[in-house]
């Protein structure tokens, strides 16, 4: 266990980078700050060559803060692919909605930092310090857009009811350190296992730690700020709550309970099995009645944190293998469909409801197919990467004998259809409406979209590839 710095490298270079982004503001004029936007990206392209060259390397560092393993590899180059998609997709948008441009650059590049450290923690204080840094420079993102009411109002129930998840989250490190008397994972793990009886304040950490984490993930019963934020916040930062933030609550959350709880969990196995089925039900559901795409797409995002609740419910190697693919597929047809709604939006996000999609297959072909792939990929039709990543799950619960389980599962699945299919219907049976100010594609949004309906359909076809670095990454 050394400090060994080159494995918070990419940490740090983002770090360096926010900093700099933020120095950079005063001195960049106005019309060139969207510069800014490709500093940041730089940086991310940095922190992932890093990644990738430390691929293979295994230990603990940092007086064992940190882990460097295959899984922390594999997720952090996850959590930079979707900032650094994000960070294309929001440099036309900034300019269309007259944003500042560095300081939410530099804020993403934070909030990237605090979802690498929650990838490689190896201490409970170190995977709470990730989660802050995250969730303060989501807190001020969410709320970006000062001059509407909505925005504030998003950032302002984020920021209070994160407040709360936080300190829940704090109390349960403080009751599994008063049981374990520690905070390393190793260390706690070791103790759980030596013990004969467990103290109820081990089990009084555990479910606050599960709360804690449940709301970044947007769990029920801990999902009620998920619609409304997601509405209220900047699409860009929609993107990243429902791709990043709830990537890396899951992925801490797989950490805590595979490496640091294995021998609880039958204990959290329950917990786990009742919040799957609350939030796949409540999520599918209270989507059928959304009008606002935003908001159908919120729901929607809460009923895929139900499905990988199922994998995770499961406790075996393929269930956290199939996370890890659910969650790459999952990212890529998130961020391209919120890249669309993005650009259908246009000024000042006027054409968020379902309806002004009508007609839209007609008059905006690559818009509406690209949009076409990623709804039916997030319902789980075959040949898409969605489908591959629910087979996986459901799989890995049939595993474990999970029997009802998959069932509600697949029922859950089958109710999306039906709303994902609605949007579908709008574009190409639509009836024609008034098109208001045409639809501009910058270039950036485009090959983004491009790399994310390729990659859905890469997964869905030839899902060998991923399955197997997912198998490698697993092997903690």
């Amino acid at each position: 266990m050394d400090i060994n710095y080159t494995a918070v490298l990419p940490e740090i270079i983002l770090s360096l980078f926010g900093i700099l982004i933020m120095i950079l503001i005063p001195f960049t004029p106005k019309a060139r700050q969207s510069a800014l936007g490709f500093v940041a990206l730089f940086g991310m392209v940095l922190a992932l060559i890093c990644v990738t060259a430390q691929c293979g390397a295994t230990g603990l560092v940092f007086f064992g803060m940190i882990f460097q393993d295959y899984f922390g590899q594999f997720c952090k180059i996850l959590f930079l692919f979707a900032s650094a998609a994000i960070v294309l997709v929001s440099i036309n948008y900034l300019e269309r909605e007259k944003l500042p441009y560095g300081e939410f650059f530099s804020l993403l590049l934070f909030a990237t930092v605090g979802m690498l450290l929650m990838a490689t923690s190896a201490d409970l204080i170190m995977t709470f310090l990730g989660l802050e840094v995250l969730s303060i420079s989501t807190y001020v993102l969410a709320g970006f857009k000062e001059g509407e009411m909505k925005s504030t109002e998003s950032a302002l129930k984020y920021f209070l009811l994160g407040a709360f998840s936080s300190g829940f989250l704090l109390y349960g490190i403080a009751f599994v350190y008063g049981a374990a008397g520690s905070t390393k994972y190793l260390k706690i793990a070791q103790v759980i296992e030596a013990s004969e009886n467990y103290p109820l304040t081990l089990f009084l950490g555990l479910g606050l730690m599960v709360v804690g984490f449940g709301f970044k993930a947007s769990l029920a019963p801990f999902h009620v700020w998920t619609p409304d934020v997601y509405e209220g916040a900047p699409v860009p930062i929609t993107a990243h709550l429902a791709v990043g933030s709830k990537a890396a609550a899951f992925v801490a959350l797989v950490r805590v309970l595979y490496q640091v709880l294995p021998e609880l969990s039958q204990h959290w196995q329950a917990i786990l099995w009742v919040s799957a089925v609350l939030t796949m039900a409540i999520g599918n559901i209270a989507a059928l009645a959304q009008t606002n795409i935003k908001r159908m797409l919120a729901y929607s995002s809460i009923a895929h944190a139900g499905y990988l609740l199922v994998g995770l419910t499961a406790h075996n190697r393929l269930g956290t293998q199939s996370i890890l693919f659910y969650l790459v597929a999952y990212a890529l047809m998130t961020l391209g469909a919120f890249a669309v709604v993005q650009v259908i939006g246009r000024e000042g996000e006027k054409y968020i409801g379902i309806d002004d999609y009508s007609d839209l297959g007609y008059r905006y072909p690559f818009l509406s197919i690209a949009l076409s792939v990623f709804l039916i990929s997030l319902a789980g039709i075959p040949a898409t990467g969605g489908f591959m990543g629910k087979l996986f799950l459901f799989a890995a619960a049939m595993q474990s004998e999970m029997y009802w389980l998959v069932v509600i599962a697949v029922i859950a699945s089958a109710i999306g259809i039906y709303y994902y299919l609605r949007v579908i219907v709008f574009m190409y049976m639509g009836e024609s409406k008034d098109e208001g100010t045409p639809i501009i594609v910058p270039t950036p949004v485009r090959i983004v979209i491009a790399i994310m309906v390729v990659g859905t359909f890469y997964l869905g076809i030839f899902p060998g590839t991923f399955l197997h670095l997912a198998s490698k990454a697993v092997s903690f």
